[in-house]
């Protein structure tokens, strides 16, 4: 394909609300691209992640745009010429020389427009106008009867990345553009117009069914020849006829396995076409993996499981919940997805949920994934809402649905198809049924058309109807017995500690919020005084009464904060602990719970928000509670039938035997009771053992702790007997030495007193700063080192005192 990226322009079609010095002008644009990041390299808008700078420019979304470039085009010999567009977004028009070639209503798809006729040899103008998605969503909406939505936007009458209209931790910034590639290929006889790699294991041996459509304006026979890790194979596609199947078997071959379980082999596939007299037409190529995927929901004693296994090895999911990373997405480049693998394998993840409200994610998204290990679950575009069947949505449903699943059908890490975020959950406790007065809402996109879809094209994965959903319409949606379940009443009305009245199938969403990094904020927010209530912060918190829950929190566990300072850590220190104690106590039921996927590793901008890495990527507090409650091998404290146990986790192919010891200890490091265990956990199993009345029984409720330990786990798992809030914790003392090391500088700190979650803050002093753990608790003579690494030396007296250096009873 000939790319046609240079040259283009963009100007605002005149109207009321467009600003004056806008209206007249007309700007370079850049391609791929978006009229929001167009206007911002031209210096005409103000960036909309700072301050409240998004308010300003609501105008955009309701504004029509054109982009318009000439291009040079010689005439040759090729029968056909296609305007190839990868994706508008979303209500575009296309005209080339004057004569209008296509129009598109969906940003989930590509067009191909043929236009050799229209071609002019020299210059060619080449126009696409954008209709603004409010005028078009608002049009459909009138026409087809209002639906219920949990936001005050019309983004289920539009086929367009539904977090553009705004959500709970995102912005409102209505996007329009060339979003994709966008050029013009020419060709002749034939070419492949789609190729769907089926990869399957037959025992031992790998099975890949190639499914060929080709697009022809030759009524000739055509060959199709592949090679599959060196093994080939070829059909004949007889004069008029457009598909073909090849099926390749490679003897025994490398498997592709999960991160943790094995290497991520994959082998190379090449396709090439054919003409009559041996003349290659059009190649194609990819590396796939041999793996086996499987669901099991054979409902138990317990209920209906969701329990995946790859190769017939069970995988229990250490998930989370993936947003698009930037509300432009054309300024997600693979360097940036790969830091957010990197961040997200450095937690211990080994699943990443593609959430319905965003978009079908790019091919870098899911050669990293599979180049890395990481399975993917990918919902299909519906979330929150109740979402019309009618013309023209359900057509563009079903062309997006059989586009996408055919793009991403020869994937290894996609191991699970999920038809909508929330809206069957929706339908039945929403208050939904009454308003939609007997109107469509969805139902028959994720139980009929969506598996069918997914069943002819896709047969290889599992399709699950929703997220959350019981199996069944006859069981509730979200009942936790039955296949996944959603845990918001945590967050929204209930304290955290409510985690351990579940003991759910599968946690396909839970989260508790907290502000982004310092440096974050302060990049992003102009506010002086900084507070959590001030206008730059709360303009950045998006969540309905999310101050209101975060201050819940804190009262229920931790003491008062008296600054911005104190509550910046103690909000950040409350989300990680939320996260660490829901999801070790469901780990702790692995028997019964098959995984679950933390809601969420990233966000879109800086905002207060349920990520564990903040908008400008950095790592909060909430990543590294991840690492250690997704650790492969996890001991935690748990109690269990009116008392306590000790409850070990193995996630390894290995098992895991060797000494451990529980102590019941005073604050000030002394002892009161001791016992030692031998454990012995086999490969992908835990064991719980209940621990004597001595040790679950504190003398003082107030003044005491259990520490456990394992002979070959670094990290050591505590129980308090009470509330930071409630405990007699000493004024924090330590001694802290600072030393310079390759690229950084390493920090000792050696414990006088008791210290809750020490974390150092480093990005205080340089924004590019980053340290290697937080949320330490060292008794009295214990010493924690911290690698700092930062692009030169800070201040040594600010790197080990407050507000750098803090623990919870340093607030005493």
């Amino acid at each position: 394909m000939t790319p046609l990226h240079e040259g283009w322009t963009l100007r605002a079609v005149p109207g009321p609300q467009v600003p004056a010095g806008i209206a007249d002008r007309t700007v370079p644009a850049t391609v791929p691209g978006c009229v929001h990041t167009d206007l911002l390299a031209a210096g005409l808008i103000p960036d909309p992640y700072l301050d409240d700078n998004e308010l300003a420019l609501a105008w955009i979304g309701r504004t029509d745009w054109v982009y318009r470039t000439t291009f040079v085009h010689e005439p040759g010999d090729d029968e056909r010429v296609d305007l190839v567009c990868a994706g508008l977004d979303t209500v575009a028009t296309v005209t080339l020389n004057g004569v209008e070639v296509g129009r598109a209503a969906n940003m989930h798809r590509g067009y191909r427009f043929d236009v050799r006729s229209l071609l002019r040899d020299g210059d060619n103008d080449l126009v696409v106008a954008f209709d603004s998605a409010y005028r078009y969503a608002e049009a459909q909406r009138d026409r087809l009867g209002d639906r219920p939505n949990a936001y005050p936007e019309p983004f289920n009458f539009i086929r367009k990345m539904a977090c553009n209209f705004g959500w709970d931790w995102g912005p409102t910034l209505v996007t329009a553009g060339i979003w994709q590639d966008i050029g013009l290929h020419a060709w002749s006889t034939a070419r492949l117009a789609t190729v769907r790699p089926l990869v399957t294991l037959d025992g031992r041996d790998g099975r890949v069914e190639l499914h060929v459509e080709v697009e022809r304006v030759a009524a000739v026979p055509l060959t199709v020849r592949a090679t599959v890790a060196g093994v080939h194979a070829e059909v004949v596609v007889p004069a008029g006829e457009r598909t073909a199947v090849l099926t390749v078997t490679v003897r025994e071959p490398a498997l592709w396995w999960p991160r943790g379980y094995g290497e991520q082999t994959r082998h190379p596939l090449e396709m090439t076409l054919y003409a009559p007299d041996g003349d290659a037409l059009d190649t194609w190529s990819r590396r796939i993996g041999f793996r086996s995927v499987r669901l099991d929901t054979t409902e138990d004693e317990h209920g209906t499981p969701f329990a995946l296994s790859v190769n017939d090895v069970p995988v229990f999911v250490r998930g989370v919940n993936w947003i698009p990373d930037d509300v432009f997405p054309t300024r997600i480049t693979r360097d940036r997805l790969a830091q957010r693998f990197e961040q997200a394998a450095g937690a211990n993840i080994n699943l990443l949920r593609v959430w319905g409200g965003g978009r079908y994610e790019s091919d870098d998204f899911y050669d990293l994934a599979d180049e890395r290990g990481l399975l993917v679950q990918q919902d299909f575009l519906f979330a929150c809402a109740a979402y019309p069947e009618e013309e023209p949505l359900r057509t563009e449903v079903e062309a997006e649905a059989r586009e996408q699943v055919t793009r991403l059908a020869g994937h290894p890490s996609l191991v699970l198809w999920t038809g909508n975020n929330e809206n069957i959950w929706g339908w039945h406790d929403w208050d939904w049924q009454e308003p939609l007065a007997g109107r469509t809402w969805g139902r028959g996109y994720y139980l009929d058309v969506l598996p069918r879809i997914v069943g002819a094209l896709d047969p290889t994965r599992p399709y699950w109807p929703g997220s959350p959903w019981s199996g069944s319409e006859a069981i509730h949606p979200n009942d936790p017995a039955h296949g996944t379940t959603h845990i918001w009443d945590v967050w929204n009305t209930d304290d955290y500690t409510r985690y351990r009245e579940y003991v759910p199938r599968f946690v396909a969403e839970f989260g508790y919020q907290a502000p982004p990094a310092y440096a974050t904020v302060r990049r992003s927010i102009p506010d002086d005084p900084l507070a959590h209530d001030s206008p730059g912060m709360a303009h950045h918190q998006k969540a309905a009464d999310g101050d209101v829950k975060l201050q819940r929190g804190l009262d229920a566990h931790l003491p008062p904060p008296a600054d911005f300072d104190d509550w910046h850590y103690l909000t950040q220190l409350n989300q990680a602990r939320a996260i660490q104690l829901g999801v070790e106590h469901f780990r702790s039921h692995r028997d019964v719970c098959a995984g679950t996927i933390v809601w969420q590793l990233n966000d879109c901008w800086p905002v207060t928000s349920w990520s564990a890495v903040d908008g400008d990527g950095r790592r909060k507090p909430l990543w590294y509670a991840l690492r250690n409650a997704y650790a492969d091998r996890l001991l935690t404290v748990q109690p269990r039938d009116g008392g306590l146990a000790l409850v070990a986790v193995n996630e390894t192919a290995q098992a895991w035997t060797g000494p451990a010891t529980i102590t019941r200890l005073a604050l000030t490091g002394e002892p009161r009771a001791k016992t030692s265990v031998d454990l012995d956990v086999p490969a992908y199993s835990s064991v719980v053992l209940a621990l004597p009345t001595e040790l679950a029984g504190p003398d003082e409720v107030r003044a005491e702790l259990l520490v456990a330990e394992a002979g070959d786990t670094a990290e050591r798992a505590l129980w308090f007997f009470a509330e930071d809030r409630d405990v007699d914790w000493p004024a924090a003392a330590w001694d802290a030495t600072v030393e310079p090391v390759d690229g950084g500088q390493r920090v000792r700190v050696t414990a006088r007193t008791v210290l809750r979650d020490l974390t150092l803050f480093p990005d205080r002093l340089d924004p590019a700063a980053q340290v290697d753990r937080a949320l330490v608790t060292l008794l009295p003579g214990e010493s924690a080192v911290f690698t700092v690494r930062a692009p030169g030396p800070l201040d040594p007296g600010a790197l080990t005192s407050r507000p750098v250096l803090r623990c919870v009873n340093d607030l005493t």
